[in-house]
């Protein structure tokens, strides 16, 4: 089992050569056409007859009752015979719907369809022959599964209450009526009024100025999919790192934000030297509450982040990267439906390993690669094999259970190997090429593969094989002789972990004084099952474990302190539970709490916790603690 991650053996980073291909035998047989959907499953709407490019909102948002409430106005392109619009609906109040063109709109006849629960409501729209508009007049559930409300005791300030939506993958359409399918792309523009002393901001031109009046106003002029649509409300300032990046953040994290990611300019930078221009203006970050679910969100000019990567030392900064480099792989050039989703977190994975490697050094880089392999090796045991396929269908399943470390790690172990084989400088100029070709497109993996047809495949057919790549893509697990990323470093730390758990050197006297975040989690990770309390006990009165700052670090301590019943732990257990939301963290967790047969402690933390936790938390943990399927 690997939830409690292992490391490969140390070597070398093993790479791929273009004999060891050749002599691989052909990939077993699959049906790729069983595993690829037609369109996008997980919306019920079309792109035909119509399809949005413009969307523009007047927007209230409401504390009080916690539902934000207006009018959503689509301009629509026709792009077929018909008459029917279909948009996306989850728990949506529609109290008005009228259609039309500029010289005018009136009422249009709507219904609701069968609510499905994923896909949520289908709102059905007949519009008169020359409409190319519709104006739809709604309001939002207070349980909107795409918009978070806080308390002021949530929120770092204690004084203000706080608001934030999280679109990805389908939760777009429980705060706004439209197209949710990352295959339709639009521009929008924005109204939002919210209480005076608050300050919105979108994934959108956004300016520093407070509002004296609550009443701000956003365009966003390239066209997007709808789960980079974006809000957040609350009591934010704002602190410049450079001439292109910022920092949102509520005053009392602001400092130590701008300090941790004051990097964020050099990455700017490096991205654009390799992959082609930033199309999106500034880049600046917004630092949530605890209780944002994710690491992050690549919302563009605006990415939402998770305030557990703040550690006062830049070493969890690789998810800046990350997000900033959506601004190609998945902002710029986008995943026509969640099936592919590798093309969004696949390259993303790979471009943020180089551009930790440029910013950091050769040794950090190994350091990122080693760890995400090891992620994927864990994927690769506990998951059904058919999750481990970058393709696979997707029907009838929530696309929120499609996030695994296999699109990510394995999407990015993939590339890795085609520049290992073609080498840097001829992948670096197809990734340009790529980002430029698709830029502003949705695109599917038969898109990706006919253009690698056209340059890759034609270009270097002497070292590269396309059954091998169909493998990569259409089978599970890895194909034989696949890269095997390992760390200098983590051999160095590996030596030091065998001599203690041998008894040849006491915890005090192991030298671990250079040692970043990454070595003590391939330290802690690398841990057997099963350690006694004498072990546990002096590695915490070594090194204070149990008190680690930095969250990676304690939520590898915590998930062995659980596995071993190590009590003084217990209490750190209950108060990081309750006080992140980030369900990287908090899924493990909660399951090793179960599987240790401590059950009615992990619902007694839970059901003390959720309020604070974000929806998606919510449910996937509380389908874990009381015992109900839940994605994994």
């Amino acid at each position: 089992m690997s939830r409690y991650r292992r490391f490969a053996p140390a070597l070398v980073i093993a790479l791929v050569t273009a004999s060891a291909l050749t002599a691989c035998s052909r990939p077993p047989a699959y049906d790729i056409d069983a595993q690829t959907d037609a369109g996008d499953v997980h919306s019920a709407a079309s792109a035909t007859p119509f399809s949005t490019y413009h969307m523009a909102l007047d927007l209230t948002v409401d504390f009080e009752r916690k539902v934000i409430e207006g009018n959503a106005l689509l301009r629509l392109e026709r792009t077929g015979p018909g008459e029917r619009l279909v948009l996306d609906t989850r728990d949506l109040a529609i109290t008005a719907v009228r259609a039309g063109n500029a010289q005018g709109m009136s009422p249009a006849p709507f219904e609701l369809g069968e609510t499905d629960p994923i896909i949520g409501t289908p709102l059905r729209i007949t519009l008169p022959a020359d409409a190319n508009r519709v104006e739809v007049t709604y309001r939002t559930s207070p349980e909107a599964s795409g918009l978070q409300w806080l308390e002021p005791r949530q929120t770092a300030g204690k004084r203000h209450p706080f608001l934030f939506s999280q679109a990805q993958a389908i939760h777009a359409r429980s705060f706004v009526p439209l197209q949710d399918t990352p295959a339709i792309r639009f521009t929008y523009e924005a109204t939002v009024r919210v209480p005076r002393g608050l300050r919105a901001v979108m994934s959108a031109d956004n300016t520093p100025e407070l509002a004296s009046d609550g009443v701000y106003r956003f365009q966003m002029p390239q066209r997007i999919p709808s789960y980079l649509l974006a809000l957040a409300v609350g009591k934010l300032a704002y602190q410049p790192m450079s001439d292109r990046t910022g920092v949102y953040a509520e005053v009392e994290m602001l400092e130590r934000a701008a300090y941790e990611f004051a990097d964020t300019q050099r990455m700017l930078d490096i991205a654009e030297r390799d992959y082609g221009p930033y199309n999106w203006g500034r880049y600046d970050l917004l630092i949530l509450p605890p209780s944002f679910p994710f690491g992050g969100m690549e919302n563009p000019r605006l990415s939402f982040v998770t305030p557990t990567v703040i550690a006062g030392d830049r070493s969890l900064v690789s998810l800046i990267a990350h997000e900033l480099a959506h601004s190609w792989s998945g902002n710029l050039v986008t995943n026509a439906s969640w099936q592919h989703l590798w093309l969004n977190e696949g390259f993303t994975t790979y471009l943020t390993n180089r551009i930790m490697e440029r910013v950091y050094g050769k040794q950090r880089y190994q350091m990122e690669m080693a760890l995400g392999y090891d992620a994927l090796q864990a994927s690769l045991e506990d998951l059904p094999a058919e999750q481990t396929r970058l393709v696979f269908p997707t029907e009838g399943r929530d696309p929120d259970a499609v996030f695994s470390d296999i699109p990510y790690e394995k999407g990015a172990l993939f590339l890795h190997e085609l520049e290992t084989l073609i080498g840097r400088p001829a992948f670096d100029a197809f990734l340009l090429d790529y980002f430029q070709r698709f830029a502003f497109q949705s695109i599917d993996t038969n898109t990706f593969l006919e253009h690698l047809d056209d340059t890759l495949l034609a270009e270097h057919d002497d070292v590269l094989d396309r059954d091998r790549i169909l493998e990569w893509i259409y089978a599970a697990g890895l194909p034989a002789g696949a890269p095997a990323p390992t760390s200098e470093a983590f051999v160095r730390v590996e030596a030091t972990r065998a001599q203690w758990l041998s008894g040849e050197t006491a915890a005090t006297e192991l030298y671990t004084g250079p040692w970043t975040y990454h070595e003590w989690k391939a330290f802690l990770d690398g841990m057997p099952e099963r350690l006694s309390d004498a072990q546990l006990r002096a590695l915490d009165e070594a090194f204070k474990l149990t008190r680690a700052r930095n969250n990676e670090i304690a939520f590898s301590w915590l998930l062995i302190t659980i596995r071993n019943g190590y009590a003084p732990a217990d209490g750190r257990v209950e108060a990081f539970l309750t006080s992140v939301g980030r369900n990287k963290y908090l899924t493990p967790l909660y399951r090793a709490l179960v599987e240790a047969g401590r059950e009615e402690e992990a619902r007694r933390i839970f059901d003390a916790a959720k309020d604070a936790y974000h929806p998606l938390s919510v449910k996937v943990n509380g389908g874990l603690v009381y015992g109900e399927d839940a994605p994994r």
